[in-house]
This record gives C-alpha cells, structure tokens and sequence, in this order.
C-alpha cells in the first residue's frame, strides 16, 4: 500500500486553509454540525453496524457507541467550536530590539495534524472541527471496530465540504489496515503532527515507530485520595462520579486512596458504586477487604490497570506522603484528585502531585475539553513537552517569528 499521493493531496489542501477568513470556516464548521442531525439515521446505521461486531460487555462498546443524543452533542460541540475566538495571528511577544528591527511571534497552524485512534467514532468529528477551525488539514487512521461509523462520517463531512466549495482534501480517511499505520508514522514531509488517542500499547507504538513529531495523550490510570479530612458526602458523590458516569473514559477512576484513619467510613463511601446498576467491583487490599467484609473481591488489587470498566482498586495508607508516593509510582500524568477539607494537605497534594489535572475535592471526570471551555478536544495530553492536558484550539498551533527592519545589517 502507498499512501503517498494522498498525504500529498492533503499537504497541498493545507496550504489553502490559512488563506480562509475565520468567518468563513465557522460558516462550514455550522454546515457540518446541521448535517451531522440531518444524517443522522444514516450515522446511527453505519454505527450499528460496527456494533454488532463487538460484545456489549466489551469495555470499548460504550466508546464505539454513537446514539441520537450524542450526535446532538458532537453537533453541539462543532457549533461551540465556530463560536469560539481563531487561535490564528494572535501576537504571543512583540518587541523592538536596540538595533530597530521590530519582532513579532505570531501563532499558525502546523499544518497537516494525524490522528490515530481506536472504538470511538466521535474523534472524527472533533478532529476535524478543532483542525479545520485552526486551519490544520487532518489524516484520520480510525480502528478497524469503528471503520463503518468512520467510513459514513468522513464521507458526510466531505459532502458537505464539496457543497461549501472546499477542497475535500482537508480531511482524510486512511484505511484501517496496519500497513496504513506504518506509512503515516513514517510520512516525513507531509504530516507534521501525529497524535495517538488509544491505550497503552497503542501510544507506546506510535512513540516506537514514528519517525513524524508526536504528542502522547489518552491513557490515564486515575486516583482518587480520600484524605483523613475528608467529608464522606461529598466523597461518595466525587467518588461515584469519577467512577460511573462513563467508565470506558480515560478520566474514569481506577484506584480509591483511602487515609487508614477513614477505613471505618469506607463501607459509606463506596456503597452508592455497589448499588449502581451494574455494581462496580471492587479489589481492595488486606485493611480495605477486612472492612468491607465480603463486599470486595479477595483477588489482590493491580495499581497499574486503566480499568475501562465497572472494577476499582482500593489503597489504604498511612499518610499523605504514602499517597502521594503511591500516586508517583502508578499515575500516568493524566489526572488525580484530593477529596480532604485541608487546605494545606490540599495544596500540598496540587503542587507534589505530576499530572496533566489535579483536582481538590471535584472529580476527575472533568478532564475534558468542552467542559474547561476549550470547544471540543483533541485528546488529553499526558506530556510535559509541549501541550499538556486538554487539547483545544489554542494546542493545535505552533507559532513563526515575523521580523520587520529597515535595512539594517548584522555587524559580527
């Protein structure tokens, strides 16, 4: 397979993109997101066809999953997105130097943007909003569960590009084959900027093999640390969100900290993921499962599992230090919390703690780009070079430095 004419139709799309007045991209960026509810039954057929490929208790199932209530959000978000201030020409320094030459950084698009990912169709449209806003072209390599869902999105979004007299070439599909990963890891030249959203063993292939800039995000192995101040209402309800609200998420709660002096409370405090409905389970340590009798499963807890599922660690430790310490051994940088009414003890824990998000007594569930105000996401940066965390508008440019004289020379 050779993908090189296409990762040139789309270098030579991105060219044109910056040339593009801002109001003109939100006047297509709103076209799409009114064609995403017009197509709608088309977008819910091509899903279910992917779905009926995979086992409702897959943990993926509920990321491959696309609903009419989720395509009014995605169309939601795009709107949001085209209301949102251009990332382009904003001036980041200005100064005069002692010569007269006038310099300025000024922030760009990089260009052409790749995104690999896996069972969730919804990337597509938020890659393609957040790049073509900032004036990126994109090359999508989705996975083979989601190539239906992926095939009849990209197919929409290029009608209506064709419609809005728009190179269709902005926005790229690659199959999902192997074969197309490797050529797009090795497209030096076209692709200025991968972007692996995945697992584990996905990232840590894109970072093994490309030979194309890369900017980690998606795995996140999440803790909550019930601190021995902590107010045990409102750790159930931070608890049970971190936890439920969607657990094939990578924000979703993996290990419960819980200070020894606060075991007596444990029972209260995971008592509302017992009864949700399907009840979480639970694999605690030898203090943890004694407290809770026969509500944990007696099988030792791995500190190094991103769960994706309805199952949760339980830790308990003597002291802040000990969680912390916990927490530096198995985080992925992602996102942790505190729940405690110590302040000190709190901002201890949000200045110690290494992760992209740190939370004092809210949710990890928060990690997300339309809910820090961002629009839409491109992934959660788990890297400290570069983007870190939340991905929106302002993570999709680099900047160039524009330098103004009047014929002044360079003397040595």
């Amino acid at each position: 397979m050779k993908l090189t004419q296409t990762f040139q139709q789309v270098k030579t799309a991105s060219r044109l993109l910056p040339l593009m007045a801002d109001e003109r991209r939100n006047e297509v960026l709103r076209a799409v997101a009114d064609a995403i509810i017009y197509n709608k039954v088309e977008l819910l057929e091509a899903n279910a066809k992917d779905l009926a490929h995979m086992e409702r208790n897959n943990p993926l199932y509920d990321r491959l999953q696309l609903t009419e209530k989720r395509l009014e959000d995605i169309a939601a978000d795009m709107r949001h997105v085209a209301e949102l201030p251009s990332p382009l020409e904003r001036i980041l320094l200005e100064r005069t130097l002692p010569n007269g030459l006038r310099l300025r950084r000024v922030s760009v698009p990089f260009g052409v943007i790749g995104i690999i990912y896996e069972a969730r169709p919804n990337v597509s449209f938020d890659v393609f909003a957040l790049c073509f806003k900032s004036s990126n072209a994109c090359v999508l390599k989705g996975g083979h569960d989601a190539e239906e869902s992926n095939r009849a999105i990209v197919g929409m979004i290029r009608r209506v590009l064709c419609e809005q007299n728009v190179d269709e070439h902005v926005v790229e599909l690659l199959p999902a084959t192997h074969e197309a990963t490797a050529e797009m890891l090795c497209a030096v030249g076209y692709i200025d900027l991968c972007i692996p959203r995945g697992g584990k063993r996905l990232i840590a292939f894109v970072r093994d093999n490309a030979r194309v800039p890369v900017i980690e995000t998606g795995a996140g192995v999440v803790h909550a640390y019930f601190d021995k101040c902590g107010d045990t209402t409102m750790g159930q309800r931070i608890i049970k969100n971190a936890k439920t609200r969607r657990v094939s998420v990578c924000n979703a709660l993996d290990t419960l900290i819980i200070h020894q002096d606060r075991l007596q409370d444990l029972p209260a405090l995971v008592a509302p993921l017992l009864d949700n409905e399907p009840p979480v389970t639970l694999y605690a340590d030898e203090r943890a499962h004694a407290i809770l009798n026969c509500t944990s499963e007696k099988e030792s807890p791995d500190f190094d599992r991103e769960f994706m599922s309805y199952a949760m660690n339980i830790k308990t430790v003597d002291s802040l230090d000990e969680a912390l310490e916990h927490i530096s051994r198995y985080g992925s940088g992602h996102s942790e919390c505190i729940i405690t009414e110590d302040e000190q003890a709190a901002r201890r824990f949000q200045q110690e703690v290494d992760a992209a998000c740190v939370y004092w007594n809210a949710p990890t569930s928060f990690t997300d780009g339309a809910q820090f105000g961002l629009g839409a996401e491109i992934g959660i940066s788990t890297q400290k070079l570069g983007p870190r965390g939340p991905m929106g508008l302002e993570e999709m440019t680099t900047y160039k430095w524009i330098i103004e004289g009047e014929g002044q020379i360079r003397e040595s």
